[in-house]
């Protein structure tokens, strides 16, 4: 059961209206790494984990949070559109909503939202719920949400820069600060995990039903051999079940393929080394 509390977790109002900077941020709202996803993400791995409860309350805390953050950032992207701004172009300009599409507005912000927010990233990419990732194997799960939140931040401070208003400045540094505490958050989640079932994921696969001889070796795949002065490339293994091996010349492990021809009713072209001409077309 959820509740929806009508006050925003922070405040969400910009200086001053600005549609191009509107269009900005709908990256953090609705591209692969924003609010939306992480959300979703966090909710779908909380309601389908079967374990110690407290890794649910974790993921089901931190997915409502986000759903917030979509909230607060739905509000101040449809507070950039209010009252377009005329631009300095001829007679289309003379309308606030045509001036600001033609200076650089996401025109479906004007045609398909009303001057509101959407679903959809910086370009007008609708969202799509390929972006979220829910295994029921935690640590791949949380290292996956580590990845979001390095993503998201990332982007969002890119996004600090590229403005000057300070309503805006004010409720990215709450979403900056938020992710701070949700990479430390996650990556003391997947620390707790490596402690209790090492690195590897996942870690109930039997290590002898693998090919143990290449566990740990690198293959050198490119020209130069810089990549040898790597903590990957000697050295006690991360899991501590192996030493780091370097292969400068890797070789094959297996033979050149060749296929054997496919049957006639599949058309494929022929090949004169298994197949005859046809009589009527020779």
């Amino acid at each position: 059961m959820f509740y929806h509390v009508k006050e925003l977790q922070h405040p969400a109002k910009p200086e001053c209206p600005d549609p191009v900077y509107a269009k900005k941020l709908q990256e953090v709202l609705g591209g692969q790494f924003g609010e939306i996803s992480v959300a979703l993400q966090y909710l779908f791995q909380g309601w389908s984990f079967r374990g110690d409860e407290k890794y649910r309350d974790l993921l089901m805390d931190t997915g409502t949070e986000e759903l917030a953050h979509i909230e607060m950032l739905a509000t101040m992207i449809a507070r950039l559109l209010d009252g377009a701004p005329v631009g300095d172009l001829e007679d289309a300009a003379k309308d606030p909503v045509i001036g600001a599409i033609l200076g650089g507005m996401n025109p479906q912000h004007a045609i398909v939202s009303g001057l509101g927010a959407m679903p959809a990233d910086s370009v007008g990419n609708p969202w799509t719920a390929s972006y979220i990732n829910a295994s029921g194997n935690l640590l791949a799960d949380f290292r996956m949400n580590l990845t979001y939140e390095s993503q998201g931040r990332l982007q969002a401070v890119r996004l600090y820069e590229m403005t000057n208003d300070r309503g805006v400045k004010d409720m990215l540094s709450w979403l900056i600060a938020r992710d701070t505490m949700h990479q430390n958050m996650w990556i003391a989640a997947i620390a707790e995990l490596e402690a209790q079932e090492n690195i590897v994921v996942p870690s109930t696969f039997p290590r002898h039903l693998e090919k143990q001889e290449v566990s740990y070796a690198y293959f050198n795949l490119s020209r130069g051999e810089e990549s040898r002065r790597g903590r990957w490339a000697s050295g006690p293994s991360m899991d501590s079940l192996g030493q780091f091996q370097y292969i400068a010349q890797p070789f094959p492990f297996g033979r050149k393929p060749k296929l054997k021809p496919a049957p006639p009713y599949m058309h494929n072209t022929m090949l004169p080394d298994h197949h005859h001409i046809p009589q009527h077309l020779a």
